[in-house]
């Protein structure tokens, strides 16, 4: 997006990519299908130190300028829950749209090609790579973070940062599943598979409402990957199993309508049953007929199930994570062109920076944003 822009301003422009392919993080993106925008994005869907750095370049170049952009190059997509687009056939349509705009900016694009040093010389910057050497005015780092290593992921970004005296604040995985201690892994793993629409709550104060996963290792889904970013080492999540249902009203309908009949076969009309099933076998909830639940026990049982809590013994780390939260410090650049304002010409957008979307094409969408105003002034 930068290069495409900077080009079509008449700029020689140089893309240098260490992939084999262009966009490799952009194609496996969706499940293949690529979320490439939110039509809610906002800078209430980013996470970031100063939460007024996004504004200018979200203001700027919004989803609605990306939809039009994508809607000219007749790309067939669809709309999804909660603003979320997908493209209708492959990620490809996106990176292919990418690299038309590029190739009509007259950009250069290397691939396989890796940088092995920067300089600052009298003429602007001076970039060695494992192919060529570069005498250029700027130099853009794109280099997204730490996340999905099997696709090349680099520190480079943050090193040339701090090369350059920037500041680059922690990184950690983020939008990433939990992974469970091994008691509470051993009593779950069997649920793997199993989906529960959920409230899921951070010490924070920071909820999310979607579905939850429970898998082999822990827990995942929408939810999970959503607060994970809001989670910190050895806090606990609550998670709400039930958000739709006020339990205790529900219990004292049953008790007149169906007094008869289990907990156990009631609340596997609300809840998956083998769930169900396993908080009765590890005695979390108990299994009687409901017509005998006294009050103290409808309490316990509407406290547990709405206010489950959690602690997770980690993430499943950069491995799995989408994103990566943390990287260099907003405060080190400008909001409206994203330069350094230590070193002239050298410029950081994208996953590089501190800036962390929400799950649901909020990243893609900064990343759109950034780099059409960087490559407005680069």
């Amino acid at each position: 997006m930068c290069a495409a822009q900077a080009g079509y301003r008449g700029r020689s422009v140089t893309v240098i990519d260490m992939g084999k392919k262009p966009g490799r993080k952009i194609l496996i993106s969706g499940g293949g299908r690529c979320n490439f925008t939110n039509e809610n994005a906002s800078p209430e869907n980013y996470l970031c130190q100063n939460p007024h750095f996004v504004k200018s370049c979200l203001s700027r170049y919004t989803q609605h300028d990306f939809i039009e952009l994508v809607d000219r190059h007749g790309l067939a997509y669809h709309h999804k829950t909660l603003g979320q687009l997908f493209c209708d056939n492959s990620a490809q349509d996106i990176v292919d749209i990418l690299l038309t705009e590029c190739e009509w900016a007259g950009v250069n694009i290397q691939l396989r090609s890796e940088v092995l040093n920067i300089e600052k010389n009298d003429d602007g910057y001076l970039v060695e790579t494992n192919q060529d050497t570069f005498q250029c005015e700027s130099v853009v780092v794109a280099s997204g973070g730490l996340t999905m290593p099997k696709l090349g992921a680099t520190p480079i970004g943050y090193k040339i940062a701090e090369q350059f005296g920037l500041n680059v604040l922690p990184t950690m995985a983020a939008l990433v599943p939990f992974t469970l201690h091994d008691h509470d892994k051993k009593r779950f793993e069997a649920l793997s598979g199993i989906s529960v629409p959920s409230l899921v709550k951070s010490e924070d104060g920071t909820e999310f409402k979607e579905n939850i996963l429970f898998t082999h290792r822990g827990l995942s889904g929408p939810a999970i990957l959503q607060i994970s970013s809001f989670w910190r080492a050895g806090q606990a999540v609550t998670i709400n199993l039930l958000p739709e249902f006020n339990l205790a009203e529900s219990i004292a309908d049953w008790q007149t309508s169906q007094a008869d009949k289990s907990s156990k076969n009631l609340l596997a009309t609300i809840l998956p049953k083998r769930l169900v099933e396993s908080l009765i076998a590890s005695g979390d909830i108990i299994d009687k007929p409901i017509k005998q639940f006294n009050q103290p026990e409808i309490n316990a049982l509407s406290e547990y199930l709405h206010h489950w809590t959690i602690k997770p013994n980690g993430t499943e780390g950069y491995r799995t994570a989408e994103v990566t939260l943390g990287g260099v410090d907003s405060d080190e650049l400008s909001s409206k062109t994203f330069e350094a304002k230590k070193a002239k010409g050298l410029y950081f957008i994208g996953e590089v920076t501190e800036v962390t979307g929400w799950l649901g094409g909020y990243n893609f969408q900064y990343a759109w944003s950034c780099g059409w105003a960087c490559g407005q002034a680069c």
